[in-house]
């Protein structure tokens, strides 16, 4: 169970040093080249991972922001008690790998709007997602128990996401018919360390589901 525990922590604490670390030293879309093809681009997030968003507007925002207490919840409580049992490591690594990341992308959702100073808000009156400017500072009233001096109130906050790997990144020849002089962008997707991590926790189970078949998971 202890290392279980400690691999959470340590890719939580590794996401949210990322997180907060961009968000405190990069301006809202701005970043740096890494090669060619790798950059940290900084984005917040108000929908699901890799920029997928199935509810744009404030309420849906709420209801992620719940559903991703709820998964977190449920899926400590099958971790457990499959380790309690000691099943495949086949199984409760991957689930380790999926908790971690959902972790951390609800922490931002859930308290970065109070952590923080400034960040993406919802307008009510332009119904739409309003970026903000300059870099945000470190909330000193959070740790102060106070509510004030924060962007967004509790669970209205935005998710931080950095990774961006355009591999191709041209546009179509002119001559070419309808798509000429469009850019095309492949891969377009900006995420984060907990996105990375959700993602090789459910391809592990995929991959290695032949070894966990016969497993009585909980």
């Amino acid at each position: 169970m202890k290392k279980f525990i400690l691999m959470i922590l340590s890719i939580l604490s590794i996401d949210q040093i990322l997180k907060i670390y961009i968000k405190t030293h990069f301006e809202l879309g701005g970043g740096v080249y890494i090669l060619s093809f790798f950059r940290i681009f900084f984005v917040e997030n108000p929908g699901m991972a890799y920029g997928v968003n199935f509810w744009t507007g404030y309420h849906g925002k709420i209801l992620l922001s719940i559903f991703r207490f709820f998964f977190v919840f449920f899926i400590s409580i099958f971790l457990y008690k499959n380790i309690k049992k000691g099943n495949s490591k086949y199984l409760t690594i991957p689930i380790s790998l999926i908790l971690s990341g959902a972790m951390g992308n609800f922490l931002d959702s859930a308290l970065y709007g109070l952590l923080f100073d400034t960040g993406t808000i919802y307008s009510q009156e332009a119904k739409k997602w309003i970026p903000y400017f300059g870099i945000s500072k470190i909330n000193s009233s959070f740790f102060e128990k106070k509510n004030a001096g924060g962007y967004a109130s509790f669970l209205e906050g935005c998710v931080v996401d950095m990774f961006y790997f355009p591999i191709i990144d041209t546009n179509f020849p002119d001559w070419l018919p309808f798509i000429g002089g469009y850019n095309f962008q492949f891969f377009k997707p900006i995420f984060n360390l907990s996105d990375v991590v959700i993602f090789i926790g459910v391809f592990s189970l995929f991959i290695f589901h032949r070894k966990i078949k016969n497993v009585k998971v909980l």
